[in-house]
């Protein structure tokens, strides 16, 4: 009973221990917004990021150009923890990108971004990041239509397009093409390829993609941040020896 007892007291201390660095870790990340001191002619939020400040304009009528915290949350990560995912000189694709802050804040890190979305929201997201980039970055980012599972084998051909990153926040949700979405990764994704993608769990689609996310691809859990309902993951595909043995010992 004794043990028991001093079971339960460190299950405690290890789930309050956890919800404690949860809450921190989620005010640092929201800390990184801030709202213009005064009202101007057009609508925009301010981030920090690289000791600069990035404006970011929104279209509240489309959802790809409403900026999530999934998105906060990534680029929090990618700047705290550039010695160990150092973006410089990196290529780079990102999925959805939205409104851009993640294609401006590995832009800023030294990284060659393509960033893509679907056309009816690429020009928010070129003004986002072409007012943001200019003058502050190496590489200027390219703002580029991709429509997931569509023609992405001859736009993206593996032998001329290989990426060190894909960068993806928040593109798993209740929509119909997630099928579409993995075709897109599995495609973009080769052998040195990393995957680092936040999302925000809200309904069962996103487990349910998760659960079929790991049939193709090794993922390992680097924030889970239950107060902001995100998750963020690494990913890298499964090479074929690695199926194989799978299924030899199935």
């Amino acid at each position: 009973m004794e043990t028991q007892r001093s079971k339960a007291m460190e299950d405690s201390l290890t789930r309050e221990e956890g919800a404690a660095a949860d809450a921190e870790l989620a005010k640092a990340i929201m800390a990184r917004r801030f709202h213009p001191s005064l009202l101007g002619p057009e609508a925009w939020e301010g981030y920090m990021f690289s000791d600069l400040k990035i404006r970011i304009k929104e279209s509240t009528d489309l959802y790809g150009a409403v900026l999530w915290p999934s998105a906060m949350v990534l680029c929090h990560f990618l700047e705290t923890n550039r010695d160990k995912y150092n973006l410089t000189e990196k290529n780079v694709i990102e999925l959805g990108a939205g409104t851009g802050l993640v294609t401006i804040v590995s832009s800023l890190l030294g990284a060659k971004v393509t960033s893509t979305d679907l056309p009816d929201v690429l020009g928010n997201l070129q003004y986002n990041v072409m007012c943001n980039t200019k003058g502050r970055c190496k590489y200027t980012p390219l703002v580029t239509d991709l429509i997931w599972g569509q023609e992405v084998e001859q736009r993206f051909p593996r032998a001329t397009h290989c990426f060190d990153y894909i960068l993806a926040a928040d593109v798993v949700y209740a929509h119909p093409y997630l099928e579409e979405l993995m075709d897109t990764f599995d495609h973009l994704c080769q052998e040195n390829t990393q995957i680092l993608w936040a999302m925000r769990f809200r309904l069962d689609p996103e487990n349910s993609f998760v659960d079929r996310f790991r049939e193709r691809f090794h993922l390992e859990e680097l924030y889970n941040l239950p107060s902001l309902s995100i998750k963020l993951y690494r990913a890298w595909r499964k090479d074929k020896s690695t199926k194989d043995q799978g299924e030899a010992a199935a």
